[in-house]
């Protein structure tokens, strides 16, 4: 720069500063902090509910928006769930749209006792996109080699709150060079992220129905005293997607 200001030509930095850094936050954060980028994606009632109260979740967003939530998918290195979540959903937490099959993320499921099923479509569906399990640090030993010897890798982190530690799970992604990480449920993991303000990113679908309180709410609770206390994200962008609405917002500095 300083020979190119000595030729006397007109050098500008930080051009479009704000934009490069959004479009590679993930590698930022990364690098800079050692952890990935966090997406929470829910998709919910107009209520904020997620299911009803005896669990039920299909469909609650209409084809469009679960097609764009299998597009987010393909935008991220990882997409992870609780233990619960995959357990009750049997989720296959791959990218389905034509043409993008190959860019399923690596499918991450926060187990703290190693409770999934080896029968549970993301261990014996292994050769769809790789799956890790997180879990506390000393779990049971045959567990373990069980899970290995399916394909499965087991992540040890130390304990937090009844779970796994969110702070060492996302240094241990981040180690095995996951950038972006899509998280999808189920309340109390978007809850514990929430709760240590590692949230970067919210994709919130938002249907058109209503379920009540007696249904799933898609954060658990964070056992707040004051509206004050209540953390907040900044809006950037609200799409229509069929019927459905897609809301995105950023962590609010």
């Amino acid at each position: 720069l300083a020979r190119l200001r000595d030729a006397g030509i007109e050098v500008i930095e930080g051009v479009c500063r704000e934009e490069a850094r959004a479009l590679n936050a993930g590698y930022l954060l990364h690098r800079e902090h050692g952890r990935p980028l966090v997406t929470l994606k829910m998709a919910s009632t107009l209520d904020g509910r997620i299911a009803t109260a005896n669990g039920d979740s299909h469909w609650i967003t209409g084809e469009l928006a679960r097609a764009r939530a299998h597009l987010l998918r393909a935008e991220h290195d990882a997409v992870m769930v609780g233990a619960r979540t995959a357990m009750s959903d049997r989720p296959r937490l791959t990218c389905r749209l034509p043409g993008l099959a190959g860019r399923s993320p690596v499918r991450v499921v926060a187990d703290s006792r190693l409770r999934l099923p080896l029968t549970d479509p993301l261990v014996a569906e292994r050769d769809e996109a790789p799956t890790w399990i997180v879990a506390l640090a000393g779990t049971d030993a045959a567990r373990r080699q069980a899970f290995a010897d399916c394909g499965v890798k087991v992540i040890s982190v130390s304990g937090e709150d009844g779970g796994v530690s969110v702070a060492e799970t996302l240094a241990a992604l981040a180690g095995r060079g996951i950038t972006r990480l899509l998280v999808e449920g189920g309340g109390r993991l978007a809850a514990s992220l929430i709760a240590a303000d590692r949230v970067d990113r919210i994709a919130w679908f938002r249907a058109t129905s209503l379920i009540g309180d007696d249904g799933v709410a898609a954060v658990a609770g964070l056992g707040l005293d004051q509206v004050a206390d209540a953390p907040s994200f900044d809006r950037i962008a609200i799409t229509a997607v069929g019927e459905d609405v897609l809301e995105t917002y950023a962590r609010r500095e």
